[in-house]
């Protein structure tokens, strides 16, 4: 034995490095259920998280490579007025030196459009048959306008469900659709109006093109009708000195500059953000959890499985750096696997109108950097906290440490649980106008990820009621065979159990809403839900806890006592 541990001490450094990566690996082969939990659970909440952190600067880009395509204007000119004034004030700014090129000015004509049972406002541009040099609009699909034809703008088309081929009605008048196409002269679908009729406050719209002469037929119906003027400067960074130089008092007009359409498509993402930052920090608590669970379970062999590596030479430090390299290891093949998934995903969440072309470059430095520190802590909070602080638990109801993990495993599950009621629970409003309204593309695409937020959250925290149930029935085997002995029931273990468990969650159940409900109003005023609904999901939730924990306990329970009692005193 001496000259083992001689052996060991001996080691190069390159050897004890194989020797961790070797031993590590045997572990990770005998414990797959672990190792896959591990995987799983970081994988998720590091996609999650990086997801959330890379949308700020998405939308940007997508509006950029539009503004590439299709030739986008430095500042939109907007009025609602007419006459003289006007045309000589819209001349004036079109032959600025600073201004190399524009177009227009140009009608736009605020009707209402039908198509497919569905009616919404629109905002038609009188558009040249030959599109300048500034504002050329990209077709996508079919071609560009032509007389007695329209185009529409894709996201507008795409929520209408209208392809190439088919029929619009706008205010009376029935068009073929011709193309479909993209722009950057315009915030995203449904901002097209970019100011409202008479100059006032703007109304979710689409937006069509049609031929100059069938925009100026369709105005003569007495619709209201803005000019614009689409202007390209020497110097696009330039746009705000450019409008603060500009007096044109003499008429109402609003200025759009590049910027402020750009952050204006960032608006769709303004609730999207928050919701897969807070969920993924919750996801990535839960898998803490979940695995300081499993490794309480393993504590004992652990110990054992240290006192053979002591037998042949290995040191306290050598045993350590073993199980944090197998954690470590593990987090750290989850987190490529979190980033490639937010990086496939993303594309579809950063744009959920398809108003913009382009593509996404994918998670930043940064956000690789915060994803990793967070899958490096998980690794090393689930490697530590087995030995010193989870080895000597026994029931929940004797251990703090475990009944805080269940209470705040419990309380996340309601936070997101709340999160989607919360959300419906707030004033909406559509696109389109009567019983025919389109669907708020926002209010769709942060359900959706609410929802698959929450199911990811409740799934996580299954496991974990699961696991945390079984871990202590096992470390609690002589105890309960005593209790037998005494005459308790398998049915009376097995409820002692389940309610060791239900303790630390009513707390938890309590404190979730609450914390939900003060995480969502940081966003704003919001309505709160029913007494009853919160009651009610408090209810649920303590009932599906005592649910999950009743197979793990009535198997630990039905363990036959003499066995039991021999196995601890062998």
């Amino acid at each position: 034995m001496a000259r083992r541990a001689d052996r060991a001490e001996g080691l190069t450094g390159m050897g004890r490095t194989m020797l961790v990566f070797r031993l590590a690996i045997a572990d990770v082969r005998r414990h797959r259920a672990q190792a896959v939990m591990l995987l799983l659970a970081v994988t998720v909440a590091t996609a999650t998280l990086s997801l959330g952190l890379s949308l700020g600067g998405a939308t940007e880009a997508l509006y950029q490579q539009t503004r590439a395509a299709t030739a986008g204007p430095d500042v939109v000119v907007l009025t609602p007025s007419t006459g003289p004034a006007v045309t000589s004030a819209l001349a004036s700014l079109a032959q600025d030196p600073e201004v190399i090129a524009h177009n227009g000015p140009y009608r736009l004509v605020y009707a209402t459009l039908t198509a497919r049972g569905s009616t919404s406002r629109v905002v038609v541009h009188g558009a040249a048959e030959t599109p300048g040099a500034v504002n050329r609009p990209l077709v996508t699909s079919g071609h560009w306008v032509r007389s007695g034809g329209a185009v529409l703008e894709r996201g507008f088309a795409t929520a209408l469900g209208v392809r190439v081929g088919g029929h619009v009605t706008i205010s009376g008048r029935t068009f073929p659709v011709v193309g479909i196409a993209v722009t950057a002269a315009t915030s995203i679908y449904p901002w097209a109006q970019q100011i409202g009729p008479g100059g006032g406050p703007s109304d979710p719209s689409g937006l069509a093109w049609l031929t100059r002469s069938d925009a100026r037929a369709l105005a003569s119906q007495e619709l209201p009708v803005t000019l614009a003027l689409d202007l390209k400067l020497r110097d696009p960074a330039a746009t705000q000195a450019f409008i603060d130089t500009h007096d044109v008092s003499v008429i109402r007009v609003n200025f759009h500059a590049w910027q402020f359409m750009a952050q204006q498509d960032a608006v769709m993402l303004r609730t999207t953000q928050p919701i897969l930052v807070i969920g993924g920090w919750l996801l990535s608590f839960l898998a803490i959890t979940g695995v300081a669970a499993l490794a309480a379970g393993r504590a004992a062999e652990q110990t054992r499985r240290a006192g053979l590596l002591k037998a042949v030479g290995a040191t306290p430090g050598l045993i350590a750096a073993v199980l944090l390299t197998e954690y470590l290891v593990l987090a750290l093949l989850a987190d490529a696997l979190g980033l490639t998934v937010a990086r496939l995903a993303e594309p579809a969440l950063v744009s959920p109108t398809a108003s913009r072309i382009g593509s996404v470059v994918g998670p930043s430095g940064a956000t690789i950097a915060a994803t990793t520190a967070l899958a490096v802590a998980v690794a090393v909070l689930s490697a530590l906290l087995p030995t010193p602080l989870l080895l000597g638990l026994r029931l929940t109801a004797r251990r703090p440490g475990r009944a805080v993990l269940q209470g705040c495993s419990t309380a996340a599950t309601l936070i997101a649980v709340t999160a989607l009621p919360t959300y419906d629970a707030q004033p909406r409003k559509g696109y389109g106008l009567g019983s025919s309204t389109l669907p708020s593309l926002q209010v769709g695409q942060d359900r959706r990820l609410l929802l698959v937020v929450a199911i990811l959250v409740i799934a996580l925290a299954t496991v974990n009621t699961i696991t945390l149930t079984w871990t202590t029935a096992m470390e609690a085997r002589a105890s309960m065979a005593m209790a037998r002995t005494l005459g308790a029931t398998p049915g009376q273990i097995s409820a002692g159990l389940s309610t060791a468990q239900l303790l630390p969650a009513l707390p938890g159940a309590i404190a979730g809403i609450p914390v939900g409900i003060v995480l969502y109003s940081l966003n704003g005023k919001i309505n709160t839900l029913p007494f009853s609904w919160v009651l009610a999901a408090v209810l649920a939730t303590l009932l599906a806890t005592v649910a999950l924990t009743a197979l793990p306990a009535r198997l630990a329970a039905r363990r036959p006592v003499a066995q039991t009692l021999s196995a601890e005193t062998a």
